[in-house]
């Protein structure tokens, strides 16, 4: 059945003209509350957008004394992939309740970031030749969702999945491979065995040209590695072996860089001018001292804080290691070299990751996990405690984030009407606080029917029939943003 969602009028006033039309015209016109779909349901779909379809999100909250109140009405960001439901870049609010549903294509890391000093949406989008990797390319939409520019590496495989860090330059931060031959014999593999050396490329966006490059084979050595052959690759040119697995690539306040590398368990600060490596932390060669219990494992996300933490989301496998993945705040201290646990943030039930997986610290200090592997996503305060927790039913999403995001479409709300009952989305919209129906022999007579709070994808509310039906798009005061005719 197709989901109708729970409406409520916004004034008094708007009651007052209905019961007038209804007086006069024996028009009827009803808030359509009824027919809500089954909490049971795998998908949400819709009678305005047929093609469309949404994870039924499951979302508990939590009343947390002194969280921040900052920030409420910013917006969840995640890719479903491999679920029951549809397979696409999709926004939701604190609800649950799709704001935008993208594309149906398997897409990785749909997030808020800048470029040219205007907020864009950034996503992956390619194939998955294997399926620890990608190869395609970064897609940059506007607050339009009109695609402005595509961005992936040169001279080697495309761009994997795994990681687009915009800079304030122009430039794209991404992961690439090239194939290599080395010696696996000791990895119990062949004397000429193939080995993916994972690359970071930095790539002006406009103009496709690679600034800086870095080698992981260069940098890293394979007796780093923590896994064996057959786990990641088996040496061969067709499975090469991943024996890094560089999964995130950020900025340092500096401009050097923090790469987070999954197979060897470690996070390495490298020189941006020279590619050196300054650091190695964790890992079989880290270069500090882990207290208590700083130690993680297959990690992903590593990023620098302003306060000069480091956080990461530490999945603890696979191979497990430890019963629940969790996000990690680490404090480092140069001078002794050593790292412990500032804080750290852990499910509200069993929850272990074997892949994927994200910690963002949003600006009000909270802190948002994406749970990779399992279909849930958190949001915490800035000292640990659990303030909202997400279940998106089946499948996965490779990060998660919470961001403010504003935008009109270049395309027109879709407003049906069937069996008098007018049913109106604008996929995407994100400042449409209400919607106002009229009807009417024409435009010109239509009488205003009555406005209905927008509290989900789709609105929909009992119209008269009546050769002119018509949806008016509501910002917050009131003002007319689209209208939209059946």
């Amino acid at each position: 059945m197709p989901m109708r969602e729970h409406r409520t009028f916004l004034a008094v006033a708007a009651a007052v003209v209905v019961l007038a039309l209804v007086a006069v015209a024996g028009w009827n016109f009803r808030d359509d509350s009824a027919d809500k779909q089954p909490a049971a349901a795998l998908d949400r779909t819709y009678v305005s957008e047929p093609e469309l379809t949404a994870p039924v999100i499951e979302v508990s909250t939590y009343d947390v004394e002194g969280a921040p109140r900052t920030g409420q009405d910013d917006l969840f960001f995640l890719a479903p992939k491999d679920g029951e439901s549809r397979t696409s870049p999709l926004i939701v609010d604190a609800k649950g309740e799709p704001v935008w549903i993208g594309p149906d294509e398997r897409a990785y890391d749909l997030r808020v970031q800048e470029y040219e000093g205007e907020p864009v949406l950034t996503w992956w989008r390619g194939v998955s030749p294997q399926p620890t990797y990608g190869t395609g390319e970064f897609v940059i939409v506007d607050q339009s969702y009109e695609e402005i520019a595509t961005v992936t590496t040169q001279g080697i495989m495309k761009a994997d999945y795994h990681e687009l860090t915009l800079t304030d330059d122009g430039t794209a931060l991404m992961i690439g491979r090239r194939l290599e031959r080395r010696d696996l014999t000791a990895k119990n593999g062949p004397r000429r065995g193939w080995i993916a050396d994972n690359i970071v490329q930095e790539v002006d966006v406009e103009t496709g040209e690679v600034l800086f490059e870095w080698s992981s084979l260069e940098h890293i050595p394979i007796s780093e590695a923590q896994v064996g052959l057959r786990a990641y690759g088996e040496g061969t040119r067709a499975a090469p072996f991943d024996y890094s697995h560089l999964n995130s690539v950020t900025e340092e306040p500096d401009g050097s860089l923090l790469i987070s590398a999954r197979n060897t368990n470690a996070v390495y600060r490298v020189d941006r001018e020279t590619g050196k490596v300054d650091w190695r932390l964790n890992g079989n060669d880290s270069d500090f001292t882990m207290v208590g219990d700083s130690e993680f494992a297959w990690q992903h996300d590593a990023q620098r804080q302003p306060d000069g933490t480091i956080t990461l989301f530490d999945n603890e496998a696979s191979p497990p290691r430890a019963k629940r993945s969790r996000g990690l705040r680490l404090a480092l201290d140069l001078k002794t070299m050593t790292a412990r646990v500032v804080t750290e943030y852990l499910p509200s039930g069993r929850r272990l990751a074997n892949s994927q997986g994200n910690m963002q610290v949003r600006s009000n200090g909270n802190v948002v996990i994406g749970w990779g592997e399992d279909p849930y996503f958190s949001e915490y305060t800035a000292d640990g405690e659990l303030i909202l927790d997400a279940d998106f039913g089946t499948g996965e999403s490779y990060r998660t984030y919470r961001l403010p995001w504003h935008a009109q479409p270049s395309t027109k709300p879709a407003l049906v009407v069937d069996s008098g009952t007018a049913y109106v989305s604008w996929n995407g919209a994100t400042d449409v606080a209400a919607w106002r129906f009229l009807a009417g022999a024409d435009a010109q007579s239509a009488r205003d029917l009555g406005t209905v709070r927008r509290e989900g994808f789709e609105t929909s509310a009992e119209v008269p029939n009546a050769p002119y039906v018509a949806a008016q798009a509501l910002d917050a005061d009131r003002r007319v943003i689209r209208t939209v005719v059946s």
